[in-house]
């Protein structure tokens, strides 16, 4: 089993969108008896939480169910999970030092973006429905992408 965790800051806006996106596309490709996959925040604002309402409603606008509370990254989850994927730099740097140093098995999500390789995914906290929109098609590219990734490293 392929373990996934996507990481923000407080788990309720970019990584459970993310986490839900990333779950429809497992169920598509019928991998679900290979992937898992989570999602956690570097801060514990949102601790046992559900999703901002934002981040459902644009979830709901594109038929990708989403269920989740918030949980914090913790070091043991480089144990638990064979990539952790962060949504910003700040974030990455967050788990670096959780983690006590770099990590083979951490990356950036927009890694994975084919149309901007590298970049953070923008936290919409602080905008309106735009944001989370924008947000939710550059998770949807970049997990597309990292789905194949995933199938061609691991022979899916």
């Amino acid at each position: 089993m392929i373990k996934i965790l996507f990481v923000c800051l407080g788990n309720i806006c970019r990584s459970p969108l993310a986490e839900a996106i990333f779950k429809q596309k497992i169920r598509e490709n019928g991998l679900e008896s290979k992937i898992l996959c989570d999602s956690a925040g570097t801060a514990n604002y949102h601790v046992g939480e559900s999703p901002d309402p934002r981040t459902i409603e644009v979830a709901n606008n594109h038929n990708v169910p989403i269920q989740h509370f918030g949980q914090q990254f913790k070091k043991h989850h480089e144990n638990e999970f064979d990539y952790l994927i962060a949504m910003d730099y700040s974030n990455k740097s967050n788990m670096i030092r959780e983690l006590g140093g770099e990590s083979n098995t951490l990356f950036l999500m927009r890694e994975f973006d084919p149309q901007a390789k590298g970049e953070d995914v923008p936290d919409p906290w602080y905008g309106g429905m735009n944001g989370f929109e924008n947000v939710f098609q550059i998770l949807d590219r970049s997990t597309d992408e990292f789905l194949h990734f995933l199938k061609e490293k691991h022979n899916l």
